[in-house]
């Protein structure tokens, strides 16, 4: 059992949604383990979100960025911000999703330093995309995710108490302290996208288990879209960073090659898939990828202790 004694700070990165962001910080305000601070982090939006974060039931603390700076950088001014606060745990939560009430106090009644929400969509199925097996080893594995909560459990309730996963997103992960201490924050270069990922490796690399929790339950308040947008400019950054992701955690030589066979085989079928479009992308994607092998000195560095 997890002390009781434990703080935690929750970090919230919004854009533009408003509306749906409200309903999130509803859930907040519900939880039977009520938060030591709710920090909101407004990526610069330009609807009434300084509105809906009038209130003054939650212990918030705003940060509005000048610029959006992508779900990536908001996180990483989000954690970096909780963690000089000092607080014990900081749960990572998008602004599109709604806890149910008792979510929190089920992480926090568990003794381990990485938890994941499960996520339902608004019918109670469930979408929970964390990966149980994220393959960096096979160079024939096109995708890495080779295996998530999602395609191996038919429902949530098919699920054990506790899932090892390999890969999280940012919509829901709950970290104590001595995780950001020991692998930094997140990488604001990666803008949006394969940034939790990339978080989770290093996580792991540092000898810490990720868990899944059956109980915690996250309700999604949108469907997932994002396959549909390789030729968008959402696509150029699908694309360069899992490219970043093989050329950083890659475990073999063929693995850390293997964004140029992609990158080349998109190429080639383009005109059968998205055109010209992702053609441009993936290509924009593999070049750019390459300067992103290594992190920037100040990116996922470990924050200072204050």
């Amino acid at each position: 059992m997890a002390d009781a004694r434990e703080t935690v700070a929750v970090v919230v990165v919004t854009y533009n949604r408003a509306d749906l962001l409200g309903l999130m910080l509803d859930g907040l305000v519900a939880q039977t383990w009520q938060p030591d601070a709710v920090i909101v982090v407004d990526n610069a939006s330009a609807d009434h979100t300084a509105e809906v974060l009038r209130r003054a039931d939650l212990p918030l603390r705003v940060i509005t960025s000048e610029q959006n700076l992508g779900g990536a950088g908001g996180f990483r001014m989000g954690m970096e911000t909780a963690y000089a606060g000092g607080w014990d745990r900081i749960w990572l939560m998008d602004d599109d999703v709604v806890p149910a009430p008792d979510c929190l106090a089920t992480l926090m009644a568990i003794d381990e330093p990485a938890l994941m929400c499960v996520r339902e969509d608004l019918e109670g199925r469930l979408v929970e995309k964390s990966a149980t097996t994220f393959d960096l080893r096979n160079p024939l594995a096109i995708k890495p995710k080779t295996a998530s909560i999602e395609t191996t459990y038919a429902t949530r309730s098919a699920m054990p108490a506790l899932v090892e996963i390999q890969v999280v997103a940012f919509e829901g992960l709950l970290v104590r302290r001595e995780v950001v201490t020991a692998v930094g924050l997140p990488d604001a270069d990666f803008f949006i996208f394969y940034d939790d990922a990339d978080f989770a490796l290093r996580a792991r690399k540092a000898g810490f288990r990720i868990w899944a929790v059956r109980d915690a339950v996250l309700v999604r308040q949108l469907a997932f879209s994002q396959q549909h947008a390789l030729e968008s400019w959402k696509g150029y950054y699908m694309y360069r960073n899992l490219f970043v992701v093989h050329f950083r955690h890659g475990e073999n030589a063929l693995v850390r090659v293997k964004p140029y066979a992609i990158a080349a085989a998109v190429t080639t079928l383009s005109p059968l898939r998205g055109g010209r479009a992702e053609a441009r992308n993936v290509i924009r994607a593999i070049r750019d990828a390459r300067t992103m092998r290594k992190p920037r000195a100040e990116s996922g560095q470990a924050p200072t202790r204050r």
